[in-house]
């Protein structure tokens, strides 16, 4: 393996090229927590981030927190638009799926078969994912795989027939295969009763939090996981809006918004979202978010050590952009090496 940023594309795992998107596989050398690139793109009059979303197999949100200030539905033709694809690894075990729900990604680990990736060198698959929305959360914790269906039917439970129809949309107790279906073609079942990860007959909603608790794909990303996904996997469900991640150069901060229900609370006022928004927090209190970040930073220090610069680490959390930044000065060295010195 030549290098953290190689882009494979072995056929069992990038199958799909549908609407221009390619599974994104890539080969992460022992100890780097760190991989991916960012990609710089200058947008088309007709480009929305929607269709980037698709092409580029990124999730919506994503790519409008990386791109502040750019109108998502029309970015203007030669604005320069980033594209989301560098990642710090989620703290869990790499094997199986890990789920991250703050950053709204699906993390595939095919060479761990029940050990843990960080071991040696490995692969690794990443899909933008959708979640549950504030009143459905997604449940958190450790799960697995206990079924594959193809063309499922979807039994809506009474909850979600009684929310539409207070929107005098009458939902049958059986939705049948077809366009009509959200679950799409494909879905794994967990041992999490009444959770799935599916695709969908919206793709347009990929990157967001919009289902009643299961865990949304691309059609064609959960085609892809469904052929080489075995029964059985295990699937770890987290919720880390700060990741930290090691690379020779030191260590890098990922931040996202704290999901709205975690979000510390904040008294300032904010004008009225519109009806396709949702309210996010304002100017999270600082402690919170310092707090959360200074134990992120004990469990990613205790094998190795930097300096660290609390400074740029605030800005990275505040602006949230879900893109890797370089947060430590100096070489880093193993814990003990630290200890010692001092």
């Amino acid at each position: 393996m030549r290098g953290m940023n190689r882009l494979l594309t072995t056929a069992s795992l990038s199958l799909l090229v549908a609407n221009g998107a390619v599974a994104a596989e890539y080969a992460v050398p022992r100890h780097d927590e760190v991989f991916g690139s960012v990609e710089v793109i200058s947008a088309r009059y007709e480009d929305t981030f929607v269709a980037f979303a698709q092409k580029y197999n990124v999730g919506y949100e994503a790519l409008k927190r990386a791109n502040p200030g750019v109108d998502p539905w029309l970015p203007g033709e030669g604005t320069r638009v980033v594209i989301p694809t560098r990642f710090v690894l989620p703290r869990a075990p790499h094997r199986g799926i890990v789920v991250n729900v703050a950053e709204l990604r699906l993390y595939y680990f095919p060479d761990a078969d029940g050990q843990d990736a960080a071991d040696g060198d490995g692969r690794i698959v990443t899909y933008p994912i959708s979640i549950g929305q504030m009143d459905w959360s997604t449940p958190l914790g450790t799960t697995r795989v206990t079924g594959k269906v193809a063309n499922p039917s979807w039994y809506p439970p009474q909850s979600i027939r009684d929310e539409h129809a207070a929107r005098d949309d009458i939902l049958p107790p059986v939705v049948p295969p077809g366009p009509d279906n959200p679950l799409g073609k494909h879905a794994l079942r967990l041992a999490l009763p009444s959770y799935l990860i599916h695709g969908t007959n919206m793709p347009s909603g990929i990157g967001m939090r919009v289902t009643h608790g299961c865990i949304r794909m691309f059609p064609w990303d959960i085609e892809a996981l469904y052929k080489v996904v075995p029964i059985g996997t295990p699937v770890t469900i987290v919720n880390q809006a700060y990741k930290l991640g090691w690379t020779a150069e030191g260590l890098y901060l990922e931040a996202h918004p704290p999901l709205a229900k975690d979000a510390p609370k904040t008294t300032e006022v904010v004008d009225e979202p519109s009806k396709t928004d949702k309210a996010e927090p304002v100017n999270a209190h600082e402690e919170g978010s310092l707090t959360e970040l200074t134990r992120v930073y004990v469990a990613a220090t205790q094998v190795r050590r930097a300096e660290l610069r609390w400074d740029l680490a605030e800005t990275v959390i505040e602006s949230a952009r879900g893109v890797p930044e370089l947060i430590s000065v100096g070489v880093p060295v193993a814990a003990k090496d630290t200890a010692a010195a001092n």
